[in-house]
């Protein structure tokens, strides 16, 4: 019996990996360069997958690449618990004698480095060399890099300064950097983490190319889906629907080709209903996490483009009164491309001009919901914080405006969900 081939909760297989062939390409150019790279994408977009893709003798042919040269590390920075510089190089080492199984006696220099306590960037240097003599190079793949570029009671400010210092300076400025390729994957850009600029120095993350992984593109999501139309003919409106729910999201993509799938195995067609709410009950931890990762700043302008979209929806749309605070999308723009970036909402205007919520819209219909429920909450500490947040971005007759129309959207529940509601879209689909 064929397995369900949608994966949610690890990292897809080679077998199941699909798109980001540009994405890949840059990878590739820059390892065989012997540069850098830091990617970055929002939650369960797809670092984990793509860092170990990149680890795959398989892939590296595929792009006619000699895997036979690079030595392979991959780590997370999440397991390294507390976080300190000292334990993130001596994971490295430990890792490298692992993979270094046909050069024992390099594995055994690599044990007396830290035996003696030198698993440093000047172990790390010597090593290097050796590998070098070798006729090979380090390709060191680093997820959840932003735990290292944030805090902990072990890990003080100081020593995160001095941590990404030696990274630049061991893969940009030492002799032993043509033995190295360090590509990095965290959450948000580099230049949004971690230690402020020194205006005396070049930035610490300027030897890395930046690269961002953006929700799949319409051929994506049908090479996706594929495994769909083995069991019933899709209708051509499905995957619009799909894209409409999930938007181009791998994870939530993912969760909803598991959902039809596990139903349409055993020969029935989904209950639209059951689908909605299991596929809302499932992706519930997703969007909580987007949207907590998403700064104040962020989430008031996708609580004011909920308002708008609702606003143009309503039949009669004197409810409530948003004019002339659409202005606050213009002087927000650098918010608005990060929000873009994210895959949290898309941008429809692609001549390059300035950003208005007319051109947006969310990525998944589903978190046009949450964002709606977020402004139904009635705790009294939230709401003087989103209160002080609207006047800080609004005047303070603007900022009245929206309350009003919060207060509105709160006394009419059920009129907004009738409005939001996609089920019986969903339904049409199936039926």
């Amino acid at each position: 019996m064929m397995q369900n081939p949608f994966t949610y909760g690890q990292p897809v297989s080679l077998e199941r990996f699909v798109g980001r062939r540009s994405e890949i390409q840059a990878a590739f150019d820059q390892i065989y360069n012997r540069s850098n790279l830091a990617l970055w994408g929002g939650p369960a977009m797809g670092k984990t997958s793509f860092l170990e893709l990149l680890a795959s003798p398989q892939v590296w042919q595929k792009y006619g690449q000699d895997p036979s040269q690079a030595v392979i590390v991959l780590l997370s920075c999440q397991s390294i618990q507390p976080f300190t510089a000292s334990r993130f190089w001596k994971e490295v080492f430990n890792l490298l004698q692992e993979e270094l199984h046909s050069e024992p006696d390099l594995q055994e220099q690599i044990q007396t480095l830290l035996d003696q306590g030198k698993a440093t960037t000047r172990g790390m240097r010597q090593v290097l060399r050796k590998l070098g003599q070798r006729h090979k190079f380090l390709l060191l793949l680093v997820d959840d890099y932003d735990w290292a570029l944030r805090e902990n009671p072990h890990y003080t400010h100081a020593e995160m300064e001095t941590f990404v210092t030696e990274c630049r300076s061991i893969a940009y400025h030492s002799k032993e950097r043509k033995y190295l390729s360090m590509i990095v994957a965290s959450l948000r850009p580099l230049n949004e983490l971690g230690p402020d600029l020194n205006l005396n120095s070049s930035p610490w993350y300027n030897h890395y190319l930046f690269q961002s992984l953006k929700p799949f593109t319409d051929p994506d999501i049908d090479q996706l889906l594929d495994p769909l139309t083995d069991l019933i003919p899709i209708k051509p409106t499905l995957p619009d629907l799909i894209r409409e729910i999930a938007g181009g999201h791998p994870a939530l993509l993912q969760i909803a080709g598991s959902l039809l799938y596990r139903e349409l195995k055993t020969g029935k067609i989904p209950d639209a209903q059951v689908f909605v709410q299991d596929f809302e009950a499932t992706t519930r931890p997703i969007f909580e996490t987007i949207w907590k990762r998403c700064s104040q700043v962020e989430q008031a302008l996708l609580m004011l483009m909920a308002l708008f979209k609702l606003h143009g929806r309503l039949h009669h749309n004197k409810h409530f009164d948003l004019k002339g605070i659409d202005v606050i999308f213009s002087q927000h723009q650098r918010e608005l491309i990060n929000l873009v970036e994210q895959g949290v909402i898309t941008n429809q205007n692609k001549l390059g001009v300035m950003i208005s919520h007319q051109d947006l819209l969310f990525t998944s219909s589903i978190m046009e919901r949450w964002v709606i429920q977020e402004l139904w909450q009635t705790n009294d500490p939230l709401l003087e914080d989103r209160q002080k947040v609207f006047l800080n971005l609004l005047s303070h007759s603007q900022a009245q405006k929206v309350t009003e129309a919060i207060k509105w959207l709160w006394q009419h529940q059920e009129t907004v969900k009738t409005v939001l509601a996609w089920g019986r879209i969903v339904l049409a689909a199936f039926s």
